[in-house]
């Protein structure tokens, strides 16, 4: 019996999609590969043995009252350089958003001194907010985009991170494009090797993505090309899907099918996809995504800016579509999950009841849409994890120790937790609802501690309060 760390407190995990699992006073076992190896209950006869053996040694760690351990977040859907633009300009169309501020920033990491700086920053950021995975847009450049996957290994984030595809010279700025389709497909493909060199170093993993923009940035020898090297090299594939009014009609316009089938056609929906957004999606669709083990990224604030609709979460995964949640920074202009778990409750709430009063109550809404904070926090953590087909976000066995400890009692940021009985379900909901980043004590990836947040202890180690 040999840990490489051991923790002793209590943690939240979905059970289901509905259904938290409170895991109180156990022992959690992490071997040397950073993966959950045991979890102990206190009634185990294997408790008081691991505890005399393991208590005074330095890889002991002891939460402090008030202290819980959740799953760290899986982010998946970040457009890394826009993080330079968080929160400019969201009043304006899409189309003009993007050519006003968008690109004329993303154009901007050609100068790996600017795009250092901008990810050190990100990668930073968000750690700090819990987001232990993240899946990332880089930018049409190389050489950034691999610093970027540099980044995320040296600060210990698992990072998918993909060189963005942008070659149609009709539909794209002549300052921000790829300079031909040839060079696009062979710099991905570069990407793709350099990344998983990688990765044979990087405990926590960095893996390449296949990353067309959208359907309307690309051209058809592009969109194929990107499908073959999926194929060839089995990466994961990220894109938007069916987003806006705007892009929706785009694809329809061009292909005279949805963007789901177009992508499809591509080879660029397989069980390893991504796709954003996908609020435009239709029951055929919705099978496609199924059949091809495609997964929904729901974005709910960027979605409450740009994407002219709700995206109906609940009816998706009651259907079988895996979901996981995302920030879409910019679009989206907080860096944290907890405030898009807020966020998705909210607007699944307002689909359920509608918005429009001056129809009857009964027509105004779409029944069956909402749906519960548990729910939205099992998109942040579990859903996520299964949509990268990764054993991560789960406070499981056999999964990784990837977990934020959240601190309740924070002088600056004290939840509002009164009662040295109340429920642990209820503190929970708090957590979800009030958790700030002076909550956040430590993020651990993979079984190392990769963010620590100075001020009240995080942590009694050996030897007790």
């Amino acid at each position: 019996m040999r840990y490489s760390v051991i923790f002793q407190g209590t943690a939240f995990t979905s059970k289901s999609s509905k259904e938290i699992q409170v895991i109180k006073d156990h022992l959690f076992c992490i071997n040397e590969d950073g993966m959950i190896e045991k979890i102990v209950a206190p009634e185990e006869e294997e408790y008081d043995i691991i505890l005399n053996l393991y208590g005074g040694t330095n890889n002991f760690h002891r939460l402090e009252r008030g202290q819980y351990i959740l799953p760290g977040f899986v982010d998946l859907h970040v457009h890394a350089p826009q993080w330079a633009q968080a929160g400019t300009a969201l009043d304006i169309p899409l189309y003009d958003w993007l050519n006003t501020y968008t690109f004329p920033i993303e154009s901007k990491f050609s100068d790996m001194n600017f795009a250092k700086e901008v990810y050190n920053d990100l990668v930073s950021t968000l750690l700090a907010n819990g987001t232990t995975t993240a899946l990332y847009f880089a930018t049409v450049h190389k050489e950034s985009s691999l610093l970027l996957a540099e980044i995320c290994a040296e600060k210990g984030q698992r990072g998918l991170v993909g060189k963005v595809v942008m070659d149609d010279v009709e539909q794209n700025p002549e300052y921000y494009r790829d300079t031909n389709t040839a060079t696009a497909l062979e710099e991905t493909e570069q990407f793709i090797l350099a990344v998983k060199e990688l990765a044979e170093s990087t405990k926590q993993g960095v893996y390449p993505v296949v990353t067309p923009r959208f359907i309307p940035s690309c051209t058809d020898e592009a969109l194929e090309g990107l499908g073959k090297l999926a194929a060839k090299y089995d990466t994961h594939v990220q894109s938007h899907c069916s987003e806006s009014d705007w892009e929706h009609q785009f694809v329809k316009t061009r292909f005279q099918k949805n963007d789901a089938f177009a992508l499809d056609g591509f080879g660029l929906l397989r069980e390893k996809s991504v796709m954003a957004h996908c609020n435009f999606l239709d029951e055929s669709d919705v099978e496609l995504f199924i059949e091809t083990g495609t997964a929904v990224c729901h974005c709910p604030i960027s979605n409450a800016y740009f994407a002219n609709s709700v995206l109906p979460v609940a009816r998706l995964h009651a259907k079988g579509v895996e979901i996981g949640l995302g920030t879409d920074i910019s679009g989206g202009f907080s860096p944290s999950l907890y405030d898009n778990i807020k966020q998705a409750v909210i607007s699944s709430r307002m689909l359920e009841d509608g918005v429009n009063t001056t129809l009857p109550a009964d027509i105004r809404g779409v029944k069956g849409s909402s749906i519960t904070v548990n729910e939205a926090f099992f998109f942040a953590t579990a859903g996520g994890g299964e949509s990268l087909s990764l054993p991560i976000g789960r406070i499981q066995e056999k999964y990784t120790w990837d977990i934020q400890i959240i601190d309740t009692k924070v002088p600056s940021a004290k939840l509002p937790i009164y009662d040295d009985h109340e429920e642990l379900l209820d503190i929970f909901q708090k957590m979800l609802y009030h958790a700030r980043p002076e909550n956040i004590r430590e993020v651990w990836v993979q079984g190392k501690k990769v963010h620590k947040r100075e001020g009240r202890l995080a942590l009694i180690e050996s030897g007790g309060l």
